[in-house]
């Protein structure tokens, strides 16, 4: 930025000194028959052009990456923080408030530095003008002294209510955004339900309210941009009109008059700098503030002051508010007549809400959370396929062999589905895997939960979308390739619950029921309800 702020005075200030060696070369070249004086600020006036030149390509350059720096590296910052905050993200900011971060803001931020490269020189140049303008006349050079913070003070009344109105229309498209995406993504649902035309005709009445605010900021635009071509237009015509008088009265010579001209004609560029900095400066702030809104965004679950150590060994997850645990080395299975009971406890031993769940009898609220993501991993159906090669979409990491990929899919009997695409795991998926069904895109999602081969593996109901061929081989298969490490599943399907070593049955939130799941059948009758879905 100094680098490039010192070039763009330097550009201006050369195109500033350009008038005064035109004036120079007339007076004391031309008017004073001096072919060496002529040659002499020629000389100058080449010397002021390829200075100018050579400025304004490096400060073009430096622009160009400062706004790319400044854009990008928003973007890493917005990335980095969402990652930061995690889960609770999506209920603490809407998702188009996000987008509009990525795909509008970044440009106003890299925009306002852009501006302050030309704005900087643009300050320097008036100045320069004003002291030699003042050197060949007093009253010109007060002119130029008052004239330019008048006219600065007449924009700068247009700039609040453009403020205000930016931010207004950015909130209401970040909200627009967001409502888009709420529909696109459950539209297969509205569809099912008959509730497309309503939401389409909410949508069509929020986007209007949107063009209604996007009118009103273009109206105090189209001011800011008419006011940057009148009122420079307009003091150009009184430094000509006076500079022409005081030719006439002899205070100033011709060449000086030409001078004050080519002055008057220069100031516009500056001028005009000043008021679009004026302008994108205030844009950058309206995004940046909605940025700083997200930055200062603290996690809901945090790191400890100081964090214990990791347990050793397998792991044992317990959490004393349900008396749910997951035996080491052994597939439990958590049954509950609410499900969202059982998703409460999967997030509590998963560390996405704080509570006294252990993990080796350590506190969870006590280890660090990449230690915590690292031994326990949280496998739901909110899980996405990102878009991308299959294989990186499966194995994240790159550390599984094709043999290692193979064994996982075959768990998730999800082998026939990469045996139908084109070029099997080399395939490109698209964004969130829409090429794939529900319970296709489910399969794959626990084939690349099994990859991970976490420590401890608690899977929120993955069979819900599959048919009860593919469920059976699933059950059949999951233990077998999960021997070994700690798996909790939370089901009420007979089949997945047949296959479990240990089930456990939860009602109100707390275990009222253990064992097999023959065994929960037959003494249990409200287990027993509850796998039947009520039927004896």
């Amino acid at each position: 930025m100094v680098v490039g702020m010192s070039l763009g005075v330097i550009w201006m200030v050369a195109q500033a000194l350009t008038p005064a060696a035109v004036g120079r070369a007339i007076d004391q070249g031309v008017r004073a028959h001096s072919t060496s004086g002529l040659l002499t600020w020629a000389g100058i006036f080449f010397a002021l052009s390829a200075i100018t030149a050579w400025a304004n390509i490096m400060r073009h350059r430096f622009a160009v990456y400062n706004w790319l720096s400044a854009a990008y590296k928003t973007i890493q910052l917005t990335v980095t923080q969402a990652n930061r905050i995690g889960a609770t993200l999506p209920r603490r900011i809407a998702t188009g408030e996000v987008v509009s971060i990525g795909n509008s803001d970044v440009s106003h931020i890299g925009g306002a530095l852009d501006i302050l490269l030309r704005g900087s020189g643009a300050v320097a140049a008036i100045i320069v003008v004003a002291v030699i303008l003042l050197s060949a006349s007093t009253q010109l050079g007060l002119v130029v002294l008052v004239g330019v913070p008048v006219m600065m003070s007449t924009v700068s009344l247009l700039i609040r209510p453009l403020h205000q109105r930016q931010a207004a229309y950015r909130e209401q498209q970040g909200k627009l955004i967001g409502r888009a995406g709420d529909i696109v993504a459950g539209l297969r649902v509205l569809r099912g339900v008959g509730g497309e035309s309503v939401f389409a005709e909410a949508y069509r009445e929020q986007s209007q309210e949107l063009r209604a605010a996007g009118v009103r900021v273009g109206r105090v635009d189209a001011l800011l941009e008419a006011a940057q071509i009148l009122l420079p237009g307009l003091f150009l015509a009184l430094v000509t009109w006076l500079g022409a008088r005081f030719t006439l009265s002899g205070e100033i010579t011709p060449g000086q008059l030409v001078s004050f001209y080519g002055y008057a004609a220069f100031l516009v560029s500056p001028l005009r700098t000043i008021v679009e900095a004026a302008d994108k400066i205030t844009r950058g702030l309206v995004a940046a503030r909605r940025l700083v809104r997200l930055l200062r965004m603290q996690p809901e679950i945090g790191d400890p002051a100081e964090a214990l150590p990791a347990p050793l060994g397998a792991l044992e997850l317990r959490d004393p508010q349900s008396g749910v645990t997951a035996c080491r080395l052994r597939y439990t299975a958590l049954a509950a007549a609410r499900p969202e009971d059982a998703a409460e406890i999967v997030d509590r031993l998963g560390r996405y809400a704080d509570s006294d769940a252990t993990a080796n009898g350590v506190p969870l609220t006590g280890l660090a959370r990449a230690t915590v993501r690292e031994l326990i991993l949280v496998s739901d159906n909110d899980g996405r396929l990102f878009s991308g090669v299959l294989r990186a979409e499966l194995d994240p990491r790159g550390t599984a062999s094709d043999e290692q990929i193979t064994a996982a899919l075959t768990a998730a009997s999800a082998t026939e589905i990469v045996e139908a695409l084109p070029d099997g795991l080399d395939t490109f998926v698209a964004e969130r895997g829409r090429e794939f069904s529900g319970g296709q895109q489910q399969r794959l999602r626990l084939a690349r939960a099994l990859l991970a081969d976490a420590p401890a593996l608690l899977l929120v109901e993955p069979t819900s979308a599959v048919d009860a061929h593919t469920e059976a081989r699933i059950a059949t298969r999951l233990g077998d390739f999960r021997a070994g490490r700690t798996t909790l599943v939370t089901t009420t399907s007979p089949l997945m619950l047949d296959r479990a070593d240990n089930v456990l049955y939860v009602e109100d939130g707390k275990v009222i029921a253990e064992g097999t799941h023959r065994q929960l059948m037959h003494s249990e009758p409200r287990y027993r309800a509850t796998v039947t879905r009520g039927e004896d």
